[in-house]
């Protein structure tokens, strides 16, 4: 060994002496190159400013020619534009000028001879120029100045349409009123019953035909003597001769287009302030009843221009005002009615819908959407219905104790009975005093959803409806009462944080007896109706999707209350890891833990049984989880095998937890099976865990050792490098280290 490492420190000084002669050989062609880049670097800077110069030279030299060249592309510029100039104004002059001769015949007040000049500047000279901004300035003028010429003639059309403004809402309340006279009027007709019933119709229809035309504005001017009562009309609130003399003058002039639109506009723009309503209208029906006046006036009004002048109004252009208005009306009254609480004033609006329809249908406008309407209505009705029976639904359940009905005699019995439909035939052999498996909550519900079904036909009657359309209405109304108020009140009531286990059992119970009175629902509503349940258009009931949904939730929230408790425990477990030996039983917490389970799953025997299953697997999954997270708790450094053994008391516990059978159904070991895991882990730890542990220490012991040996017999001069020492002293505490953990547990062991 000793000639070996001469032989190798020879080699390595033979090594050192070609790399010294190396390096010297080539010193100093390195030593040239420096040399010879310090000179061109000075080359290199003069010549930088030689360039910088001859820059500097060139740019002097070009500004004067630069200077010149910009003056004559300046004057050749303006040569262009004056060229421009004379040719513009030599095409605008000929327009200055018809213009000049425009204001000075408004001057004058030769207003024919400025409309045919202004048609001439519009026509043959402006478009020449159009792209000129004194021309644009014309044309905007134009239509002021044939405004003023119009504000002449029109002032009188003014004074008519504000006349007309004013008396609409009393010219539509006449209407109105006659319109329900009529409709009274009809109705007694229809019930009379003689021999001279024929005669009697007859001079109804000539009555009513007559009332008609008075609210017409006397189109055919008959006179009734029959008549006790004068009724005004259109013409005795509104002169409407105005119209007439100005319609006459556009003519004239040749603009009556221009007069139809404008009146028409005019009327539209009064239209939209007619169909405008109060913000407060919704209070009270009055401000609905003066809103229906001032529209059925408008539209009155509207009527008789049609038929008292030529083209000013024509039926296509009042059915589109009135279409118009209708889309607005319809619009108004829902968001109006929306805000609407009360289901009187609901009702009331009906009615006035109602006679404002029968009236505008009498001259002749369509009042099929506002009958569409009336449904829409009766659905706003319904949801104040809904609003109400919500707070009704939650009082009840506020109010409930969640507790059977306990029943002490017979006449209690049949008091419960006659409000709710219970049967049971194993309960009725009982003897008092007995309990029913509800609560009170369960028959004061089924009594308000009847109340409500009363409720709601209160709209539908009046609506002169078959009985299968009234009876698909009430079907659809208790349909949303279930599955939208009530259903929406259940999953509140599930959700609040003060009902316990206990009460989400009872509402399990609750739903399934509320789910079975369903049918009762649907023959109380045929009954009511007279419509078979077996007819084809008849709609059912949705409880039983609405009642499951909550039973539902309360098995959710079942299984989510026991995880919540079981976490409570959780937290109170304080395990030490680091115990020498076990208490020899299982820790305090969980045997308080499982108590609770086996208290808890003793109230649970009144649910469906897969239900109770699912809890019970539910939560002892839920167990086994949070006990296999304590284990792998980041937290956790290190575990003695007092501690292991502990744990393994606390698993055992809960296996004979599971194998006792807390909930009656499961087959064989199934509940055992969630804590599998565990249970494996378990056998992991406590026996085989040692073995491999002293098994990896032996093997790191080995290899450090080995190393440390390797480290001494190749590093002969390592005395003397510190990186050396260091890494020899690391090496050596290692192998101490090793040893001493490895002993410990051969003792422990």
């Amino acid at each position: 060994h000793d000639r070996f490492m001469e032989k190798l420190d020879a080699c390595i000084r033979n090594h050192d002496r070609e790399i010294e002669k190396m390096c010297n050989f080539h010193h100093q062609g390195f030593v040239d190159a420096i040399t010879e880049l310090l000179k061109v670097r000075a080359d290199a800077e003069k010549l930088k400013v030689q360039v910088t110069d001859t820059n500097r030279r060139l740019q002097d030299a070009g500004k004067e020619v630069i200077a010149q060249t910009e003056e004559i592309i300046r004057c050749r510029v303006q040569q262009r534009n004056i060229t421009t100039v004379v040719e513009k104004l030599q095409l605008c002059l000929p327009v200055l000028e018809m213009y000049s001769k425009l204001k000075e015949q408004m001057n004058v007040k030769r207003y024919y001879s400025a409309l045919k000049t202004m048609e001439q500047l519009e026509n043959l000279y402006l478009p020449r120029v159009s792209q000129y901004r004194f021309c644009q300035i014309m044309i905007e003028n134009l239509p002021k100045l044939r405004e003023e010429i119009k504000e002449i003639s029109m002032s009188d059309l003014k004074d008519f349409l504000e006349s007309i403004r004013k008396h609409s809402d009393r010219i539509g309340e006449t209407a109105m009123k006659q319109a329900q006279q009529q409709k009274t009027f009809s109705t007694t007709l229809q019930k009379q019953n003689n021999l001279n019933y024929g005669r009697n119709m007859h001079l109804g229809r000539s009555r009513i035909l007559e009332s008609k035309n008075e609210i017409t504005l006397k189109r055919t001017f008959e006179d009734d003597d029959e008549h006790e009562e004068e009724v005004l009309t259109a013409q005795d609130l509104v002169d409407f001769s105005p119209v007439y003399r100005c319609l006459h003058i556009y003519s004239v002039l040749g603009d009556g287009e221009i007069f139809e639109n404008y009146y028409r506009k005019q009327r539209r723009k009064q239209a939209r302030l007619v169909l405008q309503p109060q913000s407060s209208m919704h209070e009270t029906v009055e401000g609905y009843r003066r809103y229906f006046s001032q529209i059925v006036g408008f539209f009155v009004v509207e009527d008789h221009i049609l038929h008292v002048t030529q083209g000013l109004v024509t039926r296509t252009y009042t059915d589109e005002l009135w279409n118009m208005a209708l889309s607005k009306i319809i619009a108004v009254l829902r968001t109006h009615s929306s805000y609407c609480s009360d289901p009187d004033l609901v009702l009331e609006l009906k009615n006035l819908i109602v006679v404002f329809a029968d009236t505008l249908q009498g001259y002749g406008f369509p009042v099929n959407r506002l009958f569409d309407l009336l449904f829409e209505i009766r659905d706003q009705y319904n949801e104040t219905l809904l609003k109400k029976w919500s707070g009704l639904f939650r009082d009840i359940f506020e109010a409930d104790n969640y507790s059977p009905i306990p029943i002490a005699n017979e006449e209690e019995y049949k008091i419960v009975i006659s409000k709710f439909p219970f049967q049971d035939p194993e309960l009725d052999k009982q003897s008092f005093p007995k309990k029913l498996p509800m609560s009170q909550s369960v028959p004061q519900i089924y009594i308000q959803v009847k109340e409500f079904i009363y409720a709601s036909l209160k709209f539908s009657e009046s609506l002169h409806r078959s009985s299968t359309e009234i009876d698909d209405m009430l079907r659809k109304s208790t349909n949303l009462l279930l599955t939208r108020t009530l259903s929406s009140c259940l999953q509140n009531l599930i959700k609040k944080p003060h009902i316990g286990l206990t009460e989400l059992v009872q509402i399990i119970i609750n739903t399934t007896h509320l789910e079975q009175a369903c049918k009762y629902l649907e023959d109380f509503i045929s009954n009511i109706t007279n419509i078979s349940q077996v007819s084809v258009h008849t709609a059912r009931l949705y409880g039983l999707s609405t009642f499951k949904d909550a039973r539902h939730a309360a098995e959710g929230e079942i299984y989510t209350k026991l995880n919540q408790k079981i976490d409570e425990f959780i937290q109170i477990a304080d395990y030490d890891w680091t115990m020498s030996e076990s208490d020899g039983r299982a820790s305090g917490y969980l045997m308080d833990l499982i108590n609770f389970l086996r208290s808890t799953f003793q109230v649970f025997t009144h649910l469906p049984g897969k239900v109770a299953q699912t809890a019970c697997m539910s939560a002892c999954q839920h167990l086994s989880t949070s006990l296999m997270q304590m284990l792998l708790d980041s937290e956790l450094k290190q575990i003695s095998m007092g501690a292991i053994q502990q744990f393994n008391l606390d698993v055992i516990q809960c296996e004979l937890f599971a194998s006792s059978e807390p909930v009656p159904g499961f087959q064989g070991d199934t509940l055992q099976l969630a804590f599998i895991d565990l249970r494996q882990v378990r056998h992991y730890w406590i026996f085989p865990l040692q073995i491999m542990f002293l098994t990896c220490l032996c093997h790191l012991l080995f290899y450090f050792s080995s190393m440390k040996d390797s480290s001494k017999k190749n590093n002969i001069f390592a005395q003397f490098r510190k990186n050396d020492r260091d890494k020899q002293k690391l090496i050596e505490t290692v192998v101490k280290q090793l040893r001493s953990l490895a002993n410990g547990m051969s003792q422990h062991t």
